[in-house]
């Protein structure tokens, strides 16, 4: 069996896996953009993709039920969405399985109406709807009324708090369940050697 990366409950992450994940990763059209080899960064890269393997075991194995399931579009429908759910939470929901599991973890989130209302006070022309003006110019739109886009930003408000739900509770079951092996420690663990901030 190859060198072990990491174990999660009774399963392995072997290197070899994570080699396999590189590679696939390095040949993709991206692959120029990532750091060479034997690097810092490199190594911290491959401690990412430890991390995102662990959290694939961890969500394959929670039973969910596939019946309505979102799209990774809806859930991620921006690059906010994707920054506010954590680039390793984010990469889970390509598969179908994981946006079953994040239906059944998020099932239960709710917004109370005073937090719909009260985003509304400070963000009064969040969803105004601008118009053209001379020359292509946007014109300024007026604020619209709360009725007007309540169900908006409740949709909105509802949607961060479920991906704020997922990545909490992924980075839970990651903790609990996953050990990593010396070198494939998580990117930001401070008792890492490469994980140095520089300018």
């Amino acid at each position: 069996m190859s060198a072990v990366a990491a174990t999660v409950g009774a399963e392995v992450v072997t290197v070899a896996e994570v080699d396999a994940r590189e590679r696939a990763l390095r040949a993709g059209g991206g692959g120029h953009a990532l750091p060479r080899p034997g690097t810092s960064e490199a190594r911290q890269l491959r401690r990412w993709l430890t991390q995102l393997l662990i959290a694939e075991r961890v969500v394959a194995a929670v039973p969910a039920d596939g019946a309505c399931l979102p799209t990774e579009d809806d859930l991620l429908p921006d690059a906010v969405a994707r920054m506010e759910v954590g680039s390793i939470a984010a990469a889970t929901l390509a598969t179908s399985h994981a946006r079953a599991v994040y239906a059944t973890v998020t099932a239960e989130v709710v917004v109370p109406a005073e937090a719909v209302a009260d985003y509304y006070v400070r963000n009064p022309k969040r969803f105004a709807v601008a118009t053209a003006g001379p020359g292509g110019w946007q014109a300024s739109a007026p604020a619209p009324t709360f009725d007007e886009v309540r169900d908006t930003i409740h949709a909105h408000l509802l949607a961060a708090a479920r991906r704020r739900t997922y990545r909490r509770w992924l980075d839970a079951r990651c903790a609990t369940l996953a050990t990593p092996a010396p070198g494939y420690e998580h990117p930001g663990d401070p008792r890492q050697p490469d994980n140095t901030h520089r300018h």
